[in-house]
């Protein structure tokens, strides 16, 4: 079953797409929103220090399985984002999201498919996926 979300917000996307027609354009355009996206999360950090970033090597013990891991291992991230922070975050995210559905319109790809599959991967790889 299509998920409508995915299908209007690409459709919609494809609408609004005026300046950056050409596939060139949006894949720098990808490019610089996930830079922007990196650097919003980063200014959580550095800028506003709602985050915190305590990173550190992990042991872990020599019996440990595959699906320990995810117990064992962590964000590394200490804290909560401010409003502010939520919200710098969310449009990076978003702008992330449109260029993706742009690209994927100008391949004549359908987002919808392209999560369904990927989560259908995921469900049947679960902890072994790896990605």
């Amino acid at each position: 079953m299509k998920n409508v979300v995915y299908d209007d917000f690409q459709r919609t996307v494809s609408e609004v797409l005026v300046c950056s027609r050409s596939v060139l354009d949006v894949l720098a355009k990808t490019q610089e929103a996930n830079a922007r996206l990196n650097r919003a999360v980063i200014k959580t950090v550095t800028s506003c220090g709602c985050l915190r970033i305590n990173a550190h090597k992990k042991e872990i013990p020599p019996e440990a399985t595959l699906a320990d891991l995810r117990h064992l291992l962590e964000s590394h991230l200490v804290g909560e984002m401010c409003e502010e922070c939520r919200e710098a975050v969310e449009n990076a995210i978003g702008r992330c999201l449109f260029y993706l559905a742009a690209l994927c319109h100008l391949l004549d790809l359908n987002l919808d498919d392209i999560v369904t599959r990927e989560q259908k991967q995921l469900r049947i790889l679960g902890i072994y996926n790896l990605a």
